[in-house]
């Protein structure tokens, strides 16, 4: 987390798991960055993440996906997959950032 701080990055999670589930989860792994619940879908629509169907019983739930938005909410960089087990690792992202951060 300091790594990402350095380089101005906050990171924030967003899911479709509603706040209480989003918090128990944080809790029970420790994440100490900002987790956003969307369970109406409404940011994970606006991102095209949307993966329709693919959660338990038939549920939306959000593609995996990382981002890296500037302060004026242009997407920079971005990381899409349809492996929920894939993902970005923090060494890619930090990488990514400090090279938006040199230009």
């Amino acid at each position: 987390m300091q790594d990402f701080e350095k380089l101005g990055v906050k990171p924030v999670a967003i899911s479709v798991d509603s706040p209480t589930q989003s918090q128990d989860l944080c809790r029970k792994a420790d994440y100490t960055y900002t987790f956003l619940s969307d369970p109406n879908t409404e940011a994970i629509r606006r991102y095209d993440v949307l993966h329709k169907g693919a959660g338990v019983s038939g549920h939306d739930i959000a593609r995996p996906a990382e981002f890296l938005i500037d302060s004026t909410g242009t997407i920079r960089w971005i990381n899409l997959t349809d492996d929920l087990r894939v993902r970005a690792r923090p060494d890619q992202m930090l990488g990514a950032a400090s090279t938006l951060a040199s230009q």
